[in-house]
C-alpha cells in the first residue's frame, strides 16, 4: 500500500507536480488529507515510554517549498500560517531522505498505522494531457479538409422558407387542445430519454477543436483507466521487508526446534553385572547396590572418583548435602584390606550412599522449564499472591483485593502461558534466589527488580546489578504517576506502566513483558521451552 512519505520523497526526487486542492495534496491518482500524519517520527517521540507523534504530510511539503530559508525565518513563516515545524534536530536527516541521498532513516516507524489514500478520479481531458505525444490521436490534413467542406457545405444549405407575420397563426386554431396536450406529453416522454446534445460549435479559427468532440469514444476509454497491477506488484510494500521479518520467524522456529529435539547427553559408563566378562584394562567402577562383591575389591578404583563407600547422610543437613559432605561427620575410613564391617550400621550407609550418588544423577534429563524471580517484599507490585493473575491472566490485581479473597502466599507457583494455537508454556515463579542450585540458576530468565542494590545480595556475578541483567531480562513495574526510581532508571530495565483505574489497559502493558522475554530467550536461552 502506498504511503504519503514514499510518494513524497518519490515525486520530490523525480521532480513531479504535487497538487494541493480542497485541503487535499494530490500525488497523481492518490490524494491524501493536508492533517494526515506520516510514519516519520519527530524528535524525542517515542523513547522512554514516550508517546510516538509524527510529522503531517503538509509539514513536510511545506518544508520543501521553503528548503531555501533558514531554520529560524521557515519557523516564523511556518507560525504565521499555522502549519506545524519540522524540528531542527530532524531536519538534515529528513532533508537528505526526501532529495534520495539516503534510502531510509531510522526516524521512519515502519510498523506505524498509515490512513489508507482517496482514490482520484482521472477526467477524459486529464486523460487526454497525460498521454505522450505517441499516444494521442493523430489528424491527417485531409481529415482536416474533409471537415472544411462539411461545414462549408452546412453553411451554404437553402434555408427554409422564411416565417412572416402573416404566417404565424395561434397554435389553438391550427390544432386541437387534445392533440397538444399529446405533443406535450411526448416531447417531455422523449426528454427524459434523451441526454442533450451540445449544438453549440465554437466557430474558431482552430478546426482541430472540432475534431476533438468527434473522439468520444476515445475519451470514454481514457476516462475508465485505471492503473494497471499485477499479482507481483500488489504484494510490493514499502513500510515491510518480508524477507527479513519472515526469516527471523523461521530463525527463532528453528532454534526452539534443535532445543526441543536435542539429542542427549551419552549416559555415564554403568557397572555391568557380574555375568559381563570383565575387560583387560583397569575401568573406573560405579557403585552398584547389586554388585557389593565386585565393588569392595575395586575400592581402590573408585577413590579416583571421591566415593566413600561406607559414608552416610544420617542426621546431615540439606545445605550440607548439596554443599559437599562435612569431614567431621564422616565415618572412619575401613582398614586397607577393604573388608567392611558387616553391621547393619555399615548396609545403611551403602544405601544411602547409593540413592545420592552424583554419577547416577547425572543421567536425570535436566529441566527446561524458565524460572522468573519476583521480589519478596510486600511492598512490591508484583508479588506470590497476584503473580499468577498478573503474567498467566494478563490482568493486574492488588495484593490487598487478593488478600481480601482468601488467597495466600505459596512459596512456589508454576504458572502456564497461553499461546496462540491452544499451547501453554509453564513457567516456575520463587521469590527467594537463594535456594536457586547452580543449575536452576542457568534456568533464571527474567527478574522484577523494586530498585534497591540490596535485591540481588547473595546473587551470582557478585550482586553486580549490571552483571546480572545483562545475562538475565530486568522487569520494572510501576504505576503510571509513580516518579522512576533512580536505580531502575540508570539499569537496563524494562519498565511496565500500569493505571491504577484503567484495567482495561493491563493487556497491553504487561504483553509488552512476554514480547521481551521471548526476544531475549530466542537470543541467549534458546534450549529452554518457551
Amino acid at each position: 500500500m502506498a504511503d504519503p512519505l514514499s510518494l513524497l520523497r518519490l515525486y520530490n526526487v523525480s521532480k513531479k507536480e504535487i497538487i494541493e486542492r480542497d485541503g487535499q495534496i494530490i500525488f497523481g491518482e492518490f490524494s491524501w488529507p493536508k492533517n494526515v500524519k506520516t510514519n516519520y517520527l519527530t524528535y524525542g517521540s517515542g523513547k522512554d515510554g514516550a508517546a510516538k507523534e509524527y510529522y503531517t504530510l503538509e509539514c513536510l511539503l511545506f518544508l520543501l517549498k521553503h528548503v531555501q530559508l533558514t531554520h529560524p525565518v521557515y519557523v516564523r513563516q511556518a507560525a504565521t500560517e499555522n502549519i506545524p515545524v519540522v524540528r531542527r534536530p530532524d531536519r538534515k536527516d529528513l532533508l537528505a531522505y526526501l532529495y534520495g541521498e539516503s534510502s531510509t532513516s531510522t526516524a521512519i516507524d515502519k510498523s506505524a498505522p498509515l490512513e489508507i489514500p482517496t482514490q482520484v478520479k482521472r477526467t477524459a481531458e486529464d486523460g487526454l494531457e497525460g498521454l505522450p505525444a505517441t499516444k494521442k490521436p493523430r489528424f491527417e490534413e485531409t481529415h482536416v479538409q474533409k471537415v472544411k467542406e462539411q461545414l462549408a457545405a452546412r453553411l451554404d444549405a437553402p434555408k427554409e422558407a422564411s416565417v412572416t407575420v402573416d404566417n404565424i397563426k395561434s397554435l389553438s386554431e391550427a390544432m386541437s387542445v387534445e392533440k397538444i396536450a399529446a405533443i406535450k406529453a411526448k416531447r417531455l416522454a422523449k426528454k427524459r430519454t434523451t441526454i442533450k446534445e451540445n449544438d453549440d460549435i465554437g466557430m474558431g479559427s482552430d478546426l482541430r477543436v472540432i475534431l476533438d468532440m468527434d473522439v468520444d469514444e476515445t475519451k470514454d476509454i481514457v476516462a475508465k483507466e485505471r492503473q494497471w497491477r499485477t499479482r507481483t506488484t500488489i504484494l510490493q510494500s514499502s513500510g515491510k521487508t518480508f524477507a527479513k521479518d519472515i526469516m527471523a520467524i523461521l530463525q527463532s522456529i528453528k532454534v526452539r526446534e534443535e532445543g526441543r529435539h536435542k539429542a542427549p547427553m551419552a549416559p555415564a559408563p554403568m557397572i555391568t553385572p557380574r555375568s559381563t566378562p570383565m575387560r583387560p584394562l583397569p575401568q573406573p567402577a560405579v557403585y552398584n547396590r547389586y554388585d557389593q562383591e565386585r565393588f569392595i575389591r575395586q575400592k581402590e578404583e573408585t577413590e579416583g572418583f571421591k566415593i566413600d563407600t561406607m559414608g552416610t547422610y544420617h542426621g546431615m543437613t540439606l545445605k550440607s548435602v548439596t554443599e559437599g559432605t562435612n569431614p567431621a561427620i564422616r565415618k572412619p575410613q575401613p582398614s586397607s584390606h577393604g573388608n567392611p564391617s558387616s553391621t547393619p550400621s555399615n548396609e545403611h550407609m551403602s544405601t544411602s550412599a547409593s540413592k545420592s550418588n552424583p554419577q547416577i544423577l547425572q543421567n536425570k534429563r535436566p529441566s527446561r522449564t524458565p524460572i522468573i524471580i519476583i521480589p519478596s517484599a510486600n511492598t512490591s507490585l508484583i508479588t506470590m499472591i497476584n503473580a499468577k493473575d498478573i503474567l498467566q491472566d494478563l490482568k493486574f490485581v492488588s495484593n490487598e483485593e487478593k488478600r481480601k479473597q482468601g488467597a495466600r502466599r505459596e512459596n512456589e507457583i508454576l504458572l502456564q502461558r497461553r499461546k496462540d494455537g491452544g499451547l501453554t508454556v509453564p513457567y516456575r515463579i520463587v521469590d527467594n534466589p537463594l535456594k536457586l542450585t547452580p543449575s536452576d540458576w542457568e534456568r533464571v530468565v527474567a527478574v522484577f527488580v523494586m530498585g534497591p542494590a540490596w535485591q540481588f545480595k547473595g546473587w551470582p556475578f557478585d550482586g553486580n546489578p549490571v552483571e546480572i541483567f545483562s545475562k538475565i531480562s530486568a522487569f520494572h513495574i510501576k504505576y503510571d504517576e509513580m516518579r522512576v526510581d533512580t536505580n531502575v532508571a540508570r539499569w537496563a530495565v524494562t519498565i511496565i506502566e500500569l493505571s491504577k483505574t484503567k484495567r482495561h489497559l493491563d493487556r497491553a502493558a504487561i504483553m509488552q513483558f512476554w514480547e521481551v522475554l521471548d526476544a531475549h530467550m530466542i537470543k541467549n536461552k534458546p534450549h529452554l521451552r518457551f
